[in-house]
């Protein structure tokens, strides 16, 4: 979709490529009605021709836009245009919690514990919304400053999902370095799953890779599936005992084994390297600044609504090892 650039989608000139995914390119652009540059990420074409993937796209997309938390990447408008579907989003600049991975490697454990404090926050209110991510990774969590995290692409992988279904393809949608055994194998999810997938970016951050590597999507999922973790401590012995002891019970093969929610997590591991208190985000203007930064608050955002205790997933059973869905990377 390279030809884009220099094309108008609705109010949008498209001026420059800044990342492709599996599910969507994302492109930077230019909003001359509010002189603004956004991002705008464009899903494949032949996904806007299924007029059931319209009407769903439509309600998905309304539910992501209602989102308004301050670590989570604002959406400021979606639609089809030109026989393409997108969804505009706030231009952020400063790159990935992805890009910092690769240029430091591991991060120091109180950074760590602050950008999982903040994307925990927004997953804790996300979920209150009954919205699921399905796609937490360091790629998409945005870096707007060192120690700003903003969580973006909520509900992309269910978007894209619906279309698989509708051509009956049984292919799974996800990140299979971060994706948790049930999603994997094609399951139902809840919020648990999500905590997963933040337990293995927590993995990523305090050692500098993930847990499971493989030479195909397939052979990474059958080790989250079926393998062991390996011990973070190998890989980082500065880690507390107590903090490995957090990231193992995030990253238990069974849902009900995990943290009830993003910010348990939070807590225990914060708790474990010995910080005062949990770490999340709250907004506080600095004089001389227009945009709000983040601060470190002992109390965390209250959700709208409160999250419904999820139901307990199958367990896995030795039959379900063995039928695995295909992975769309």
């Amino acid at each position: 979709m390279d030809d884009l650039i220099g094309r108008t989608l609705g109010q949008y000139e498209i001026l420059q490529l800044l990342g492709k995914g599996g599910m969507a390119s994302v492109y930077k652009a230019y909003q001359a009605s509010l002189q603004r540059y956004v991002a705008i990420k464009i899903l494949p074409p032949h996904l806007a021709q299924n007029p059931e993937f319209s009407k769903r796209f439509a309600r998905e997309a309304r539910a992501i836009a209602q989102l308004d938390h301050p670590n989570i990447v604002p959406v400021y408008d979606y639609g089809q245009a030109e026989g393409f579907t997108f969804i505009v989003m706030k231009y952020v600049e400063g790159g990935t919690l992805k890009d910092m991975l690769e240029r430091r490697g591991r991060l120091p454990l109180d950074r760590a514990a602050l950008i999982l404090g903040q994307v925990a926050s927004a997953l804790d209110y996300a979920h209150g919304q009954g919205v699921i991510h399905r796609d937490i990774k360091p790629a998409n969590v945005l870096m707007n400053r060192p120690d700003w995290a903003l969580l973006s692409d909520f509900g992309l992988v269910h978007i894209a999902e619906g279309s698989v279904k509708l051509t009956g393809s049984g292919v799974s949608l996800g990140t299979p370095e971060y994706m948790s055994p049930e999603q994997a194998q094609g399951l139902e999810i809840d919020a648990r799953s999500d905590i997963y997938s933040l337990g293995v970016m927590l993995y990523a951050m305090t050692t500098g890779q993930a847990p499971y590597t493989g030479n195909t999507p397939i052979a990474v999922i059958l080790k989250h599936v079926n393998e062991p973790l390996p011990s973070p401590r190998d890989s980082n012995p500065d880690l507390p005992v107590a903090a490995e002891s957090a990231i193992r019970k995030a990253l238990a093969k069974h849902p009900e084994e995990r943290p009830s929610s993003a910010g348990e997590l939070s807590r225990s591991f914060s708790t474990a390297i010995g910080e005062k208190h949990p770490v999340s985000p709250a907004l506080s203007v600095v004089e001389g600044d227009s945009e709000p930064q983040p601060r470190v608050s002992a109390t965390p955002p209250t959700p709208k609504t409160e999250v419904a205790a999820p139901q307990a997933a199958a367990p896995l059973s030795p039959r379900r090892k063995q039928s695995l869905p295909l992975i769309a990377g």
